[in-house]
């Protein structure tokens, strides 16, 4: 899957806006029927001057992940996409839109490298089936070519150094 792809579904993702302010109705667009689903930039253009907790939020998840040796689970599973959708589109109606996008990428950062590490830890000692919980997509796209072309060559390497057994059962 393509990261292109991860974003399409990410687009699908219901979100849900909580406002600090009341209304008695409030119309939102959404795109193909979706309501609040679908682009998610719709109803964060349609809302001007929104306030948002998503830097507290996001600064409390990049503390977490900073702390614990495993993966914590993300508030989305699409939480890198939707935040870049959010500031490609609605940037200007985000406060410390500059903060948020560098939490994103702090928290992208540290978990991937998190992957790396027991991606070289489960090669090292030759594992064969790994269990990693709270993974999103994306994370697990970045990877997935590196450990399959890995672990392809580690099974070669492995069966070309044992003994072939059909060689000495065979008479010349």
């Amino acid at each position: 899957m393509e990261p292109v792809e991860v974003e399409f579904l990410a687009e699908k993702e219901l979100v849900t806006i909580l406002l600090n302010f009341s209304l008695d109705r409030i119309h939102l667009i959404g795109v193909g029927g979706q309501g609040l689903g679908g682009w998610i930039w719709a109803p964060a253009r349609g809302l001007k001057g929104l306030r948002t907790g998503l830097g507290e939020k996001l600064e409390e998840i990049w503390d977490q992940e900073c702390k614990e040796d495993t993966f914590t689970l993300m508030p989305s599973p699409y939480y890198m996409e939707l935040t870049k959708l959010l500031l490609n589109y609605a940037s200007d109606n985000i406060p410390k839109a500059d903060e948020i996008c560098m939490l994103v990428k702090d928290t992208w950062d540290t978990r991937i490298a998190k992957l790396w590490l027991s991606a070289d830890s489960f090669i090292r000692q030759q594992e064969a089936h790994a269990k990693l919980d709270n993974l999103i997509l994306m994370e697990i796209n970045t990877t997935r070519a590196f450990l399959t072309q890995a672990l392809d060559h580690m099974y070669k390497l492995q069966t070309n150094l044992q003994p072939d057994e059909s060689a000495h059962s065979q008479d010349f």
